[in-house]
């Protein structure tokens, strides 16, 4: 890939966004690297940590060249959000890793992830109004379920800027580091945290968050049926059990 840098562990993927010339801008060929690391998620599902790297840069929105070129087919073809919308649908928990800029197309991916975390040089925004179209990859919706829809609508119809500060106050991001350096271990942490739970019931929680309300309290009991019956929930319970019995 020429894109994206791609490190595998065991029980997750690194991505880092790799176009530090074009500030990480989301072209054509970009998303169907992202098509390509959703393919593998989806085969064999894992967790997955997202970042532009600890350059300065997350990422400065679609690539203007090509977007300027894109005419109402293009619109109708979700180039963008298609691959965003599969990176929120992946099976397992995904974590945004964001340092510097992430505008636009690059916000949208980033919301497109289930968690965000940042360093304080971060900065979201949506410009899109003043380059003469919307924020069509997800923003109009993820925003305000992050938000709010009085201050989504602020952000989307002002275009107006989002530093870390502010991000961590709204809830657009989960956690905020003081330097870069501390950027990918605080990521890494917090999937560390979600690893120690059962794969099986992480999975199934994030179906029922993502689910639409009409799906409730159906899809959870169904997804708690599966789990009451899965060898690994009595073998974490029977250790619970044990352990408090010891203390």
């Amino acid at each position: 890939m020429s894109g994206l840098r791609i490190e595998e562990l065991p029980d997750r993927l690194v991505v880092t966004l790799d176009r530090p010339e074009k500030r990480n801008a989301i072209d054509a060929d970009l998303i169907g690297e992202l098509h390509e690391v959703c393919a593998e998620l989806e085969a064999r599902p894992r967790l997955l940590l997202l970042t532009g790297g600890t350059e300065g840069i997350f990422a400065g929105g679609a690539d203007i060249g090509q977007l300027r070129e894109r005419g109402r087919t293009d619109a109708l073809a979700a180039i963008n959000q298609a691959a965003f919308a599969r990176i929120r649908a992946l099976p397992m928990p995904s974590v945004a890793a964001v340092d510097g800029p992430a505008l636009g197309g690059g916000a949208e991916l980033a919301y497109a992830c289930d968690l965000r975390v940042c360093t304080t040089r971060a900065v979201f925004g949506q410009p899109e109004v003043r380059l003469g179209i919307l924020a069509g990859a997800g923003a109009t919706y993820r925003l305000p379920a992050l938000v709010g829809e009085a201050r989504a609508k602020e952000l989307l119809f002002t275009g107006r800027r989002v530093d870390a500060e502010e991000a961590l106050r709204i809830g657009l991001v989960n956690r905020v580091v003081a330097e870069p350096a501390e950027l990918l271990p605080s990521a890494h942490e917090l999937i560390d945290e979600m690893a120690k739970g059962s794969a099986l019931a992480l999975r199934l929680t994030k179906l029922a968050v993502d689910a639409p309300p009409a799906a409730h309290p159906h899809l959870d009991l169904v997804s708690q049926a599966v789990l009451f019956e899965d060898e690994e929930k009595r073998r974490r319970m029977t250790e619970f059990l044990e352990r408090r019995r010891s203390r």
